[in-house]
């Protein structure tokens, strides 16, 4: 609940008004799992709420933390046993948490781990707070910054992320500013259009992974429905309405669209507009024979795309030893679970 809407609820029940203010910052800013925690309300109060609501939140199921640069992987158990994965990455900035959206993805896109076992259903927004409010008190820090680019596709889930982005910016909440918070997309044409229309400040990134129809189609079957072109187009929207800078997200696979024919399409397609290509060495997914290309060719790439005047780098690659890449901890859980019940 927003804190009008909290407000709301407990007058309704003839609750003064600061007592929403109180269980607003225990849910918002200490991101308590349980009423008994409320310590500042009377107990007969803290039953009260029970007896009427619930805190759906994540917790810990396992935790990975990497030996070579700090970065935390967690799996999170939800309320009905469903599973979902974060990742803290630490910077010099402070630390960042790519949080999921969905339990699992319907997206297909051939490279992910992910969407191997389909989508089960969406994330509620608090079900997504939740897991910056348990990664902080896990690990006893600040995160500041949000990337929305963990399982699911959060775009599929609009409704519920579009709150989400208001209660994690809410002032007296986490009050994480918007341009800290990136939202990446497969290309979900109609709801990106929406998207603009709101004129958040926040950061959208693209997976977009091939300059062409032909290429992206066989490796996102999003793509069948809305095409280069057409995406591109709303994209260019999207930053006319904002002005603000688009990430395209660029899976550098060897041999599939790592060509200097694919960077020299992509830098005419993208030349003049505000953008900026990160370039990722596909990770590795058992499921699948896609290899990462080498450096020399990325960085060929890199060099094609900066003579049209296109901005690229290559993504720092974080938590490599512990697989931090989204959905292939959920997925070996399951498959170690399935053994389990056998």
């Amino acid at each position: 609940m927003t804190l009008p809407e909290l407000q709301q609820a407990l007058s309704a029940q003839g609750l003064p008004l600061f007592r929403a203010a109180q269980i607003f910052r225990w849910l918002h800013v200490a991101g308590v799992d349980s009423f008994d925690k409320m310590t500042n309300l009377s107990k007969q109060l803290r039953e009260t709420l029970a007896q009427s609501y619930y805190i759906p939140y994540a917790a810990i199921e396992r935790k990975l933390v990497s030996h070579s640069d700090e970065t935390v992987k967690y799996l999170f158990s939800l309320y009905d046993g469903e599973t979902v994965e974060s990742v803290v990455m630490k910077y010099k900035y402070g630390y960042t948490i790519c949080v999921s959206t969905q339990v699992g993805c319907k997206m297909g896109c051939k490279f992910c781990a992910s969407t191997l076992s389909g989508c089960v259903r969406n994330l509620a927004a608090s079900e997504i707070l939740s897991q910056i409010h348990c990664a902080q008190n896990d690990m006893g820090v600040r995160i500041s910054h949000v990337v929305l680019m963990g399982m699911g596709e959060p775009l599929d889930n609009y409704d519920n992320v579009m709150r989400f982005l208001e209660l994690v910016s809410d002032e007296k909440g986490l009050h994480i500013s918007a341009r800290n918070i990136s939202l990446s997309t497969c290309g979900i044409v109609p709801h990106i259009r929406l998207l603009a229309q709101k004129k958040l400040q926040i950061t959208l990134s693209v997976s977009l992974h091939a300059p062409n129809d032909a290429i992206r189609s066989t490796i996102m079957p999003v793509n069948r429905r809305w095409g280069v072109e057409e995406l591109l187009a709303a994209c260019k929207e999207y930053t006319a309405l904002t002005s603000r800078r688009i990430s395209y997200e660029y899976a550098m696979i060897e041999g599939v669209n790592d060509s200097d024919a694919c960077a020299r399409e992509l830098g005419s397609k993208l030349k003049g507009s505000l953008a900026h290509v990160n370039l990722i060495p596909v990770n590795k997914v058992k499921e699948n024979t896609f290899q990462k290309s080498g450096r020399e060719q990325m960085n060929r790439f890199i060099e094609i795309l900066k003579k049209y005047g296109v901005s690229a780098t290559v993504r720092r690659t974080l938590g490599s030893d512990i697989n931090a890449s989204c959905g292939q901890l959920r997925r070996s859980a399951a498959k170690a679970q399935k053994e389990v019940s056998k």
